[in-house]
């Protein structure tokens, strides 16, 4: 209970130490002293794996540089996904009733062309990992929505892969309808928890570029 406690204190004090700073000077904050705590505050998923993965100081204010200049580029080559940055990277999230067709794992014709300018932005920056995530909404049990949610998933993943991003930089998790980002108490929330999310962060090469950068 203390360390919850703990933990719940350190994200307050985070969020209210970032206002009024720029997406960029919110990375370095973070990840200066609290990205870890904040991450296990956010329970997992991909918030949690981007403000955990903070780096903190002159190095993670220059990768947030770079995922400020990608966030954009992704808003304007994908303008059917939300773009957000967090921390130092970047939560992309994709409507799932756009994206499949209902019980269905199989992209749609009409959404690949969206997730093939996804991928000519990724390959722009490659000194970074993607993670995907797939979500369901409440409906259901868990016996359908898990694998559905894991299916779906892996479809998205290999599809960035057969557009030229390197498997190595690709993961998968999937959690049904355990974490749901809006309450499943109307359709239209119900719609919108029907979704893949997609995490970018700095992978180790990155870190390292970033970090020999501002040495000394």
């Amino acid at each position: 209970m203390k360390k919850a406690v703990v933990i719940t204190v350190v994200l307050a004090m985070t969020l209210v130490g970032c206002a009024g700073m720029n997406k960029q000077q919110k990375g370095t904050l973070i990840g200066a002293g609290a990205g870890a705590a904040v991450g296990a505050a956010a329970g997992g998923g991909i918030w949690g794996v981007l403000l955990g993965a903070a780096v903190g100081g002159a190095a993670g204010n220059l990768i947030g540089k770079e995922m400020d200049k990608q966030a954009k580029e992704l808003e304007q080559a994908v303008p059917t996904a939300e773009v957000q940055r967090v921390g130092e990277g970047i939560n992309m999230t994709f409507d799932s009733s756009l994206m499949f067709a209902i019980n269905s794992a199989t992209i749609n014709d009409a959404y690949k062309s969206d997730l093939a300018a996804a991928a000519t932005v990724f390959k722009k920056y490659p000194d970074t990992n993607i993670r995907v995530e797939g979500h369901t909404d409440n409906t259901g049990t868990d016996a359908i929505n898990i694998p559905l949610s894991e299916k779906r998933a892996k479809s998205v993943a290999a599809y960035l892969e057969s557009q030229g991003i390197a498997g190595s930089r690709l993961e998968e998790e999937w959690f049904g309808s355990s974490q749901p980002k809006y309450p499943n108490d109307t359709p239209e929330n119900q719609a919108r928890n029907r979704r893949v999310e997609l995490g970018v962060y700095a992978n180790e090469e990155g870190v390292a570029k970033a970090e020999a950068a501002t040495a000394g």
